[in-house]
């Protein structure tokens, strides 16, 4: 069968199951304020209103619940059968939720199709960044991983155009129709990773050595198996697997040993602090927001724009990240998400007032504010998004991968990414009620929530843009003079490394032309033959 060998092609059909997320996020989004929705699944002795806060706050948090069981279990499906194949296993459960949550006649069967579909994306969003860092040069590696925020953006403004388009609809098909064809871009991904290679550090570790080599030639060699970069890459490869194999299989419980406890923190916060920026709350219930706003009954596509923002706000992170480094960008992030936070939490304090009764469908929605206040509110959600997508976005799926070491990558990661869908269970549940009851402090609680992710950054997570992962572990072993114990070279210490930069420093010599070459993983000419072959 065919192959694909480019990583530009690889990557855009691996992160299709980000978008997987991004369509959930969206058609709940779109489809909660909807009077079909409303009327089908309603609770109370008043028709049309919906379920009751709590409830609707248990429906969208059931996604994110099967999210973190499927990330926890897709470490051990990663390992023992593959990054490939346990992407296309999460797609096949895509398809089953799909059909539940499509099918459901009452909240009780929507929750469960709404967990099975969480199930299938904590699979995927876990092992997605994995199997790209194994297969992406580290030059282009942030782009690449971070490709799959930008699915996430796309399958959210999709998902929330069809569902819009479909609210027209008269009857359940009103929301039926969206939750169906969400199955279509897990088929697709299904298909395209069967012409996609499997990451050659995985055929490595089951013994699969010419298949590893022909995956590396493939990505790094245009098909050239004999390429001595090829064979230098495994030699590296062949001493890590010797070093795993003269040590116990990894386990959870290694995470937490002293000497990787540090990366294990600062990955799993990494995807904590991206939940607690209060960005998937802004999408869940962005028309609550913006119906106490006053907009009402046109709530919809002033609600798209935001999804817009994401898409295009994405991609300066895209093509730019490794330059900016980690670092910088999740530090700018915080401050802004903070400023906007902030500003909206003031502004709704100074002006908001309490609804009138049947004002509003829902107890979430426990504000009304009309005027150029409203207009600052929907003005500031649209200036969060814009600084959420470029940085805390993407970011957070970057570099988790980058953290760890390739004997515990797969289950690293997905301890991390089960984090994030932890506490985007824990948010999805907690916001209407807080709506309903705390009203306007919710911002506070996400603007100190901003504050504390800059400080946490600043002190404690390393640079690792453009440094090769074997470069990244000497971070956190560094024990020379200034160093700290456990803890590696402080973290303000650190930046991205560009040849540069190493130029700068009289680490490299400048008439060697070889040096650009490796660091894209294309060996030049000229330094072929210094490279020693294998066998």
């Amino acid at each position: 069968m065919y192959t694909v060998g480019n990583v530009y092609v690889i990557a855009a059909a691996s992160v299709i199951g980000g978008g997987l997320f991004g369509f959930d996020i969206s058609s709940m989004s779109a489809i909660i304020s909807t009077h079909a929705y409303k009327c089908y699944f309603n609770q109370g002795d008043e028709p049309c209103k919906g379920p009751q806060a709590n409830v609707q706050g248990g429906i969208t948090a059931a996604m994110p619940g099967g999210s973190w069981l499927g990330a926890l279990v897709s470490g051990y499906l990663s390992d023992h059968l593959g990054r490939k194949r346990a992407i296309q296993i999460g797609a096949v459960i895509w398809c089953i939720g799909s059909i539940l949550v499509c099918a459901s006649n009452g909240i009780a069967m929507l929750i469960v199709g709404r967990i099975v579909n969480g199930f299938s994306v904590g699979i995927c969003s876990a092992q997605v960044p994995v199997y790209i860092t194994e297969i992406a040069p580290p030059s282009k590696r942030g782009r690449l991983v971070g490709a799959q925020q930008w699915a996430i953006t796309w399958g959210i403004l999709v998902m929330f155009y069809i569902s819009y388009g479909c609210s027209f609809i008269d009857g359940t098909a009103a929301f039926r129709v969206p939750w169906g064809l969400q199955m279509i871009p897990a088929i697709i991904l299904f298909c395209a990773m069967l012409f996609l290679p499997e990451s050659p550090r995985w055929l490595a570790k089951k013994d699969r050595w010419e298949e590893a080599v022909h995956v590396l030639a493939l990505t790094h060699a245009k098909g050239d198996d004999n390429s001595p970069f090829v064979a230098k890459e495994i030699a590296e490869i062949r001493e890590v697997v010797e070093f795993e194999r003269a040590n116990a299989d990894v386990t959870y419980f290694e995470l937490l040993s002293p000497k990787m406890i540090n990366r294990t923190h600062i990955g799993v916060f990494t995807q904590i602090w991206s939940q607690l920026t209060g960005m998937n709350v802004m999408m869940y219930y962005i028309t609550y927001i913006f119906t106490m706003a006053g907009l009402g009954s046109s709530v919809l596509l002033p609600s798209s724009i935001q999804y817009i923002i994401n898409v295009v706000m994405t991609v300066p992170a895209l093509l730019f990240v490794d330059r900016w480094g980690r670092r910088p960008t999740l530090l700018i992030g915080a401050v802004l998400m903070m400023l906007w936070l902030f500003i909206n939490a003031g502004v709704l304090a100074t002006y908001s007032k309490v609804p009138k009764p049947g004002q509003f469908d829902t107890n979430a929605e426990s504000m009304a504010i009309t005027g150029a206040p409203a207009k600052a509110v929907i003005a500031c959600t649209y200036l969060f998004v814009a600084s959420y997508a470029p940085t805390w976005g993407p970011v957070s799926w970057i570099y988790p991968p980058e953290l760890y070491p390739l004997r515990v990558r797969g289950k690293a990661v997905a301890l991390a990414t089960s984090a994030n869908w932890a506490f985007n269970f824990a948010l999805a549940y907690f916001v209407p009620p807080a709506f309903a009851n705390i009203r306007w402090e919710v911002y506070i609680v996400f603007g100190v929530f901003c504050v504390s992710m800059f400080i946490h950054v600043f002190f404690v997570f390393p640079e690792t843009s453009q440094k090769p992962l074997e470069e990244v572990e000497g971070i956190f072993d560094d024990t020379t003079p200034g160093s700290i114990r456990f803890l590696g070279t402080p973290a303000w210490k650190t930046s991205v490394d560009t040849r540069a930069r190493r130029l700068e420093r009289g680490e490299l010599d400048p008439e060697d032309k070889h040096v650009a070459a490796v660091e894209h993983h294309e060996p030049s000419p000229e330094r072929v033959a210094e490279i020693p072959k294998e066998g």
